[in-house]
């Protein structure tokens, strides 16, 4: 029960975040519904195609489908209610759906006896692929690969899957309470991966 409590509460976010994004771009009510779907369940839908699960899989989760329809349309007509508590929590909620879907998508390719490599591309693309994907519908660069740390604590998480480090419900839990503060604590401090631009060598 915890472990779906957590989707569901990951989903929420997610969806709401492609809306809000749809929303910030001027797009109509399909585009609204689809970025926020998108942004749900794409990562999962890729994830399913890379390590063997057939992408049908998603379709049972309907329940899951109906909570992030209901939370698109709640955004879609109250956006002023939702907007003006996004930042305080919107962020926190995310950092609950990166961790969570993580660690579904490593336990996934674990389960599935996938190798090490696999399962931290399982769990990147659980955790960030529907980010992604958001971002490009969105025509914008994706904000996981160019601002914040995002992607990093997804890897993190199936680096510790997929060695063997978190094998019972109380080692997943904590290693959740990590991913999730490590999330929290990278946009709180504003932490960031070092980067190359190339403009500025060229002008020199």
């Amino acid at each position: 029960m915890a472990w779906e409590a957590l989707s569901i509460i990951g989903t929420i976010a997610f969806a709401i975040s492609g809306a809000i994004v749809a929303m910030e771009e001027e797009y109509d009510i399909l585009g609204v519904y689809i970025l926020g779907i998108v942004t749900a369940f794409g990562g999962g839908a890729v994830r399913n195609l890379l390590i063997g699960v057939p992408v049908s899989a998603l379709w049972e989760q309907g329940a899951l489908f109906q909570i992030a329809l209901v939370s698109i349309t709640i955004v879609f007509l109250f956006p002023g209610l939702l907007l003006k508590h996004w930042k305080v929590w919107g962020n926190f909620s995310d950092a609950i759906g990166l961790a969570a879907f993580a660690i579904q998508g490593a336990l996934y390719a674990v389960h599935m006896n996938h190798p090490l490599s696999a399962v931290i591309v399982a769990a990147v693309l659980t955790g960030s692929g529907g980010g992604i994907i958001r971002d490009l519908l969105a025509g914008r660069k994706p904000l996981v690969l160019k601002t914040e740390i995002y992607a990093v604590w997804a890897a993190l998480g199936g680096l510790i899957i997929g060695l063997g480090w978190a094998e019972n419900s109380i080692a997943l839990y904590l290693l959740f309470a990590v991913l999730v503060a490590c999330r929290v604590c990278s946009y709180m401090f504003n932490w960031k991966l070092p980067n190359r631009p190339l403009r500025s060598n060229a002008a020199e």
